[in-house]
């Protein structure tokens, strides 16, 4: 898309468990747009229109600030958390799992900028590994809420109740979570 002063490209992504139009801008200068299925391609163009300011900003901040010096701090931290994130994951997933009884497969440790943890289709459970630096509250529902998908795979009314079992501030909880410091 080109806008006045200057010309944004960027790739266009299809998700089906996108709710909505995301935007992300890398280190690398890649902008990327998320859409979900079956949104209309037409407000696509809006959308990047009104978020040029922002997306400029950041491509403008990552030229300032190199990539090599930007992924080198993050990286040298995750392997020096990642062996304490694991046996933390490890022990929260085994005290919580006692009241739930699910099966799964791995717990995982990974050094993502954007979820502090998921679930996959295979059963395995991922934790970032900046759980270390969480209240130990915010680790037991982070846990509560990835455990709870292996038995519903959604954020229906089900999921829900699950977690609420054993985590029944859960609201509070995922609202101080969206709100702590970025990834």
């Amino acid at each position: 898309m080109k806008t006045k002063d200057q010309a944004i490209n960027y790739t266009l992504r299809r998700s089906r468990r996108a709710r909505h139009l995301r935007l992300a801008v890398y280190c690398t200068g890649m902008v990327v747009v998320t859409a979900p299925w079956g949104f209309d391609l037409r407000r696509l163009e809006d959308f990047v229109r009104q978020k040029t300011s922002w997306i400029i900003e950041k491509l403008d901040f990552f030229k300032k600030h190199p990539q090599n010096s930007a992924t080198q701090l993050p990286r040298k931290e995750y392997l020096a958390f990642k062996v304490q994130a694991l046996a933390l994951a490890k022990y929260k997933v085994d005290y919580w799992n006692q009241f739930y009884g699910f099966g799964y497969n791995r717990i995982n440790i990974k050094n993502q900028s954007t979820r502090w943890g998921s679930c996959s289709k295979k059963l395995n459970l991922n934790f970032n590994y900046k759980i270390v630096k969480l209240d130990e509250r915010l680790v037991d529902y982070l846990v509560v809420h990835e455990l709870c998908h292996l038995k519903e795979f959604n954020h229906s009314e089900k999921f829900w109740a699950l977690v609420a079992k054993t985590i029944p501030e859960y609201k509070i909880c995922r609202k101080e979570l969206k709100n702590h410091e970025r990834i």
